[in-house]
Parts: C-alpha cells; structure tokens; sequence
C-alpha cells in the first residue's frame, strides 16, 4: 500500500489499530493501579494479580470461541456482541467491590475485547493480499505498539487524580466509542455462512484441518516464540529494572517507553523493506539478527555485565528486530487459509497467547536468579524460532502442494 491508498485507508487502520489493540490497553492502563486497587479492596498486589491472570486466561479462550463464530456469522457481528460485552464488564470492574469480583469482571472483560482482536486479523486476509497483508499487519502492530507508551503514563494519572474505578470508567467509554466506530467503518468482509456447524465435534475438526497445515503452523509458531520473548521482557523488565538496577517507578516507565520505541519504528520500516523483499526473506534476516543480540545478551549476563544502558540497548535492539517478524508470520500464517481465516485467526492467537503465557510463568517462577531467567527465555524464544522458520520452510518448500490454499 503506498501513502495514498495509506490515507484513504486511515479511518479503517484507526479502527482496526484499536479492535486490535483492546487487549494492550486493558492491561497497561490498569497496571499502575496495582497498589490503589489493593489498598481500596483490603488486598495485596499479589491477590489483585490474579486479576492479570484471569485477563489472559479469558484472551485465551476467546479466540477460541470467536473463530467459528466469525465464520458462522460474519465478521462484524460478534465484534458487536464482544464489544457489548467488553463495556458491562468493564463496568462491573469499576465497580467492583470484592477481589473476587475483579477478577471474574476482569475475565469477562477479556472474553469480550477479544473479539475484536481475533475479528482485525481475519478482516485484513479478506481484505488484502499478498505483501499488502503484511504491511497492514505492521501499521496495526505500531497502533498497539503505543500503548505500552502511553497506557501506564495514563493510568498513572487516572489512578493517581480520580481514584482507579476511573480507569475502567475510561475504558468503558472507549469500548463504546469503538463499538460505535466499528458500527460506521468497517465494512462487513465475510458475509455469513448459515451453512457452517457451530457443533463442537465440526469445529474441534475445523481447528485440527488448520493445525495440519504445515504452513501455518510454521509461521503461527515462529511468530507465537517470538511473541513470547515479549512475554518474557514484560515479566521480568520490572524485577530488572526496578529491584536488581534500583531504577524508580517513573524512570521505569520511561525507558520502557523508550524501549516499545523499538517495536514501532521496525514496524514502519518494515513496511519500506517490503518493496525490496519478500516476507520469508525478511523473516529469516530478523531471526538471524534477533540470536546474535540473544547471544550477546545472554553473554554479558552471564558474566554479570549487568548494567542499566547496555541492559536498555540489547533489549530495544530485540524489540526491534521481533517487530519485523512478527507481521510477516502473521500474514504468511493467514495467506493460505482462504475461507476459514477467522478460525485460523482465532488458533494463531491462542497458540501466541498460550506459549507466551507458559513463559512468563517460567520467567516469574525463576526470577529469584537474577535477570538470568528473562535473558534466557528470551534467547531460547529467538533460537527456537530462526531453527524452527528454517527447517520448516525448507521442509515446506519439499512438499509444495501444501502451500495450497484452505477452502
């Protein structure tokens, strides 16, 4: 897409860019509420985690549940019936009275805003194609990539002005403005398929049909490893940070928004590297860059060169590397999937949200070594991906046939 079919494009990327980005911004927004939600529900911040948890177990169900629905239906319905969703359970967050009950809220909240993630990936298939997919894919990846630079500056000052409620108060009204936004914009790209079974045992073999595909499961996994590097500089970036580096609470937050830097701007020149090179090229360049920033990371640590700059540099240069692979492993996953993109959608998701999750836990499990288990996880992510990418395109380039597309 050049700038001008860009601009013309610009209502639908802002919108997509926030179905999209529904997750990112109910978890960075609330996160510097932590200690005022604890100290007003007579808790501590490790039971209001589980609200955290709760969030990422819903993301993961949801895309489940929203693939076969987006086929059935469209892909504009269920985004209504998500987002109505999303809005009352953000609303019972802000007026939850019980640890118990933000947390429930708290998965509810997820189970809805999903829908709009799993939704802008399978409208992008249906609308573009080829290395248009890709870039598309990279404009909605720097959209979220802002949260993480404004949500915690955000939430801090909603927090810290008008008590925490007010964050879901916020978030409520953004759901609405999205819902109404979505009503407006976004052209209905699948009309519905009264055809299709929602019956578990026809769906179970729709997502075994996909999980078949080498393709897809190449590409889905090569882009869920790297996705859970992320994961793991989330998890452990605060203990970094914050405990082992004695950085404060507002230095922290601007290096981290110094680092999210790092995604944003790949994203934007991966989209000029898309005119010169295909998405596979690219892929396998960024992976081979993101192991050897790993292996030097994983070096300087281990001879305890640990340092605030050095620490900051390695990280963005990861971040910014992983941000040209994972558009492209999204869009070559989707390529092929034809007339079920919103199924397969919904699996790349949960396959990302699922191994990332897994990480993290790993990550926080072993935290008390230091930064040792953040850089380590973070480098088995990038080397399992390049060996995964390599040999499962050239297995992939053996058998042709599989390349073709799913009816």
């Amino acid at each position: 897409m050049d700038s001008a079919k860009t601009g013309k494009k610009l209502p639908l990327i802002i919108i997509l860019g926030a179905l999209t980005s529904m997750g990112a911004l109910s978890i960075d927004l609330y996160l510097p509420a932590f200690g005022s939600i604890a100290e007003n529900l007579g808790t501590n911040i490790n039971e209001i985690s589980y609200s955290l948890s709760s969030f990422f177990i819903g993301l993961a169900v949801g895309q489940l549940l929203y693939g076969p629905l987006l086929e059935r239906f469209g892909r504009k319905r269920p985004i209504y019936v998500g987002m109505f969703l999303y809005i009352v359970a953000s609303g019972g967050c802000a007026l939850a009275q019980s640890v118990e009950a933000l947390i429930v809220f708290r998965f509810f909240q997820a189970l809805g805003g999903c829908a709009g993630m799993v939704s802008s990936r399978a409208i992008v298939r249906d609308m573009f194609d080829g290395k248009d997919i890709a870039r598309m894919f990279s404009t909605l990846m720097m959209v979220v990539a802002v949260s993480p630079i404004l949500g915690p500056s955000i939430g801090g000052v909603l927090s810290t002005s008008l008590g925490w409620r007010s964050v879901f108060v916020v978030l409520v009204l953004l759901g609405a403005g999205i819902l109404l936004g979505a009503r407006i914009i976004l052209p209905e790209t699948r009309e519905p398929d009264p055809e299709f079974s929602l019956r578990p045992r026809v769906i179970t073999g729709k997502f075994l049909e996909i999980l078949r595909h080498p393709v897809f499961m190449v590409n889905a996994l090569t882009g869920g490893l790297i996705y859970a590097g992320l994961y793991a500089y989330l998890s452990g970036s605060p203990h970094l940070y914050m405990e082992l580096l004695g950085v404060s609470e507002q230095a922290f937050g601007g290096i981290f928004a110094i680092i999210a830097v790092g995604i944003i701007s790949a994203t934007q020149i991966n989209n000029l590297v898309l005119k010169r090179l295909i998405s596979k090229r690219i892929i396998l360049l960024a992976l081979l860059a993101l192991s050897g920033v790993s292996v030097i990371f994983l070096s300087v640590t281990l001879l305890g060169q640990v340092g605030i700059v050095l620490d900051t540099v390695l990280i963005f240069s990861y971040l910014f590397f992983m941000g040209f692979v994972f558009p492209n492993a999204s869009a070559l996953s989707l390529q092929p999937m034809g007339k079920v993109a919103g199924s397969a959608s919904a699996l790349m998701g949960a396959l990302q949200m699922t191994i990332g999750a897994g990480v993290s836990a790993l990550v926080g499990l072993f935290q008390g070594e230091g930064t040792l288990s953040m850089v380590m996880a973070m480098s088995l992510c990038a080397f399992g991906s390049l060996a995964l990418f390599y040999y499962g395109h050239r297995w992939i380039q053996q058998h042709a046939s599989v390349e073709e597309e799913m009816g």
